[in-house]
């Protein structure tokens, strides 16, 4: 059953984050993130901090319901979007470290998922109404993802390395802005906004390729980036469940 309001989008993360620990999964670490985002998103709808509140928690919960059944899907092995695919097969991955997990998620969710929820919230003419909120929400996830980095650099003294060099955009370690990825949903969501079903189906399909090929970049960086990301995992803690339980920690 999906979930119809964004409390029960939270409950559901609340569901996957318990298995995923329970399996030692390392698919915990985007729904940990994802969930601060869904919390601060229903805060801010409560504190009538959008233009339009109502509209604001339909989207999140379209949006979330794609994180929801992609995941639900690819657990039951049935076919997912490629860059989905790619997310979840990396959390296979023991080399990467914790913060390429949760970009990887960040990725998809924002560059495939946020641009589809919101022209469905919006469709034709209606998207442009919608910019302001979008920014506002857009905004939050910016500034819980950078809260979840900082986490990990009080946590973990390496990651120092990852802020560091992250200032440096042009040689981001792992090749992705995430201000770069939110004026790309926007102009794919109002591109999407204006297409007929058959015209949407193919533009997602070529987004999904493009997203997916960002996963390989952040997947699999090149040069002496590839150097600092094993030292880094050097000082991560060894297993899924410790890091687990470190993410589940308040800043």
């Amino acid at each position: 059953m999906q979930a119809q309001t964004i409390q029960e989008v939270i409950d559901a993360l609340d569901g996957v984050i318990l298995q995923c620990e329970t399996q030692g999964s390392r698919q915990a670490y985007f729904a940990i993130l994802y969930r601060e985002m869904t919390v601060a998103v229903r805060d801010a709808i409560r504190a009538g901090a959008f233009e339009n509140n109502e509209r604001m928690e339909r989207l999140d919960v379209i949006f979330a319901g794609r994180y929801l059944s992609a995941w639900q899907q690819y657990n039951l092995q049935q076919p997912v979007t490629k860059s989905w695919q790619a997310a979840f097969d990396a959390c296979t991955d023991d080399t990467l470290i914790v913060l390429q997990h949760l970009v990887l998620g960040v990725n998809t969710h924002i560059n495939l998922d946020l641009a589809i929820a919101a022209a469905t919230t919006a469709p034709g003419e209606a998207i442009y109404g919608l910019q302001n909120d979008f920014n506002k929400i857009n905004d939050i996830i910016s500034a819980l993802t950078d809260g979840m980095q900082a986490r990990l650099e009080r946590i973990w003294w390496p990651m120092h390395f990852i802020r560091r060099i992250m200032r440096n955009r042009d040689k981001a370690v792992i090749e992705f802005s995430i201000t770069k990825a939110r004026q790309a949903a926007w102009a794919n969501a109002t591109a999407l906004a204006q297409l007929p079903d058959l015209g949407a189906a193919a533009y997602i399909e070529q987004i999904d390729s493009m997203v997916a090929c960002v996963a390989g970049n952040i997947r699999r960086p090149r040069g002496w980036v590839t150097f600092v990301l094993r030292l880094i995992r050097w000082w991560e803690p060894k297993t899924v469940r410790e890091v687990i339980g470190l993410l589940h920690q308040q800043s």
